[in-house]
């Protein structure tokens, strides 16, 4: 939050460029996997980049810095140019929180080699921006993976209620989920202090802590 970088002004800077980085490139997979399905819209729309400037959503890196948690612009793709109808959403989808994960890893595994050598000190903007790229690509990856519309978990929810029967379903989830996830982020906040979606998050993120050699 900003008070975190009038406290710590290494770390907050830190964390915005980790989160940027990260978000960067969950977006740029996202366009990549479209691309390499067949779709070229995000290339068109100058999206297919690593550069961060055409991803930057200025009202996401605005509550970034002030609430600690932020977005970016979503990478557009067209689903009817996708080679695979049925799977090729979830392919694009998914892409973004396993390119965190990916992320993620060589992160970890770049911290622990510098921390085995002690090459960089623990008090180093180096080992600071290591340890905040870890945090936020795990944090992405596992708050992804819910599945409430707009985020990509939600991909495969509906990919389970394709069927026809379910199109009231399908409908209800596509048009309010954003709402709904709003709300529920919102009572998760103030009412129950983070308990949902840190758990959530927590459990995912204290998993892959494990596999890497974290903790």
């Amino acid at each position: 939050m900003l008070t975190d970088f009038f406290r710590d002004p290494v770390a907050g800077i830190a964390f915005l460029i980790a989160f940027i980085v990260a978000l960067t490139f969950h977006e740029f997979c996202h366009g990549l996997v479209a691309k390499l399905q067949g779709d070229d819209t995000a290339e068109r729309l100058g999206r297919l980049t690593l550069n961060p400037i055409p991803h930057i959503d200025p009202i996401g890196l605005m509550a970034a810095v002030f609430a600690g948690f932020g977005w970016a612009k979503p990478v557009p793709y067209n689903p009817y140019n996708l080679r695979n109808q049925t799977w090729g959403p979830v392919l694009v989808a998914i892409a973004g929180p396993l390119a965190n994960f990916l992320l993620f890893v060589l992160t970890a595994f770049a911290f622990r080699g510098l921390a085995a050598t002690g090459v960089v000190a623990e008090s180093s903007a180096l080992w600071t921006f290591l340890g905040a790229l870890i945090t936020v690509n795990i944090i992405l990856f596992a708050f992804n993976l819910i599945p409430i519309p707009p985020l990509d978990g939600s991909k495969i929810l509906l990919l389970a209620l394709q069927h026809p029967k379910h199109a009231k379903t399908r409908y209800w989830l596509e048009t309010q989920g954003p709402t709904v996830l709003i709300i529920a982020i919102l009572v998760d906040a103030f009412m129950l202090n983070g308990a949902f979606f840190g758990t959530i998050v927590g459990t995912i993120s204290s998993t892959a802590f494990r596999l890497v050699g974290l903790t």
